[in-house]
């Protein structure tokens, strides 16, 4: 079992790196292997709706997405970290999140999710239900904690001092492995719900 963990941040020894880590801990003991890639400091640049994707199997520009998509596929978990930029997620972090759930066209169902967020004070709340749509839309599970999945801190390494937000980050992964374990035994014996042929509809008739 693999957790895939993406750093949205500049930073690649910030805070949200810090909380990405102590959920790292977590993982390795419950026997998950886990892996950080680092991205918030790459070119990445948004989709252009072309379509291209759909004709390739991966998108057209061949970057750090198409270098995901393969360790996404492969993995049964993914954690998703974001500094807050006014009251929202790290542009670099959304573009390559929009390109890399639209272009890839495995199934994701059952594939558990969770987001993580880090700021100095505010914003967290919208950051974490922003990064959250990407799993929900996606047919993911959510995994929880005990408390919204949020760290404190403003200048690196600041938030090794919350105490709760690492709790925080230490429950989610262990909430994260149980998920992830139970998920594997029901699809062992169950396999994966029957899918309905899809229905798109619009509001334009």
């Amino acid at each position: 079992m693999k957790v895939l963990l993406i750093n949205g941040s500049p930073r690649a020894n910030g805070n949200t790196a810090l909380a990405l880590s102590e959920m790292v801990k977590v993982f390795e003991n419950e026997g998950i292997d886990a892996e950080i890639v680092h991205i918030g400091n790459k070119a990445i640049r948004g989709c252009i709706a072309c379509g291209g994707c759909g004709e390739k199997g991966r998108c057209v520009f061949d970057d750090a997405v198409n270098e995901i998509a393969a360790k996404f596929e492969e993995c049964d978990g993914l954690v998703v970290g974001s500094p807050v930029y006014y009251a929202g997620a790290n542009a670099t972090l959304t573009a390559l999140l929009t390109r890399l759930f639209y272009s890839t066209r495995f199934d994701k169902r059952m594939k558990v999710g969770a987001a993580v967020v880090a700021a100095r004070r505010g914003g967290l709340s919208s950051t974490f239900d922003e990064l959250n749509k990407f799993f929900t839309i996606s047919g993911m599970p959510i995994a929880s904690s005990k408390y919204w999945n949020s760290i404190h801190g403003s200048r690196a390494g600041e938030a090794a001092q919350d105490e709760e937000g690492l709790q925080i980050m230490r429950t989610l992964a262990s909430n994260m492995s149980f998920l992830i374990k139970s998920i594997a035994l029901g699809k062992e014996k169950y396999g994966l719900p029957e899918r309905e042929k899809p229905i798109s509809t619009n509001f334009v008739r």
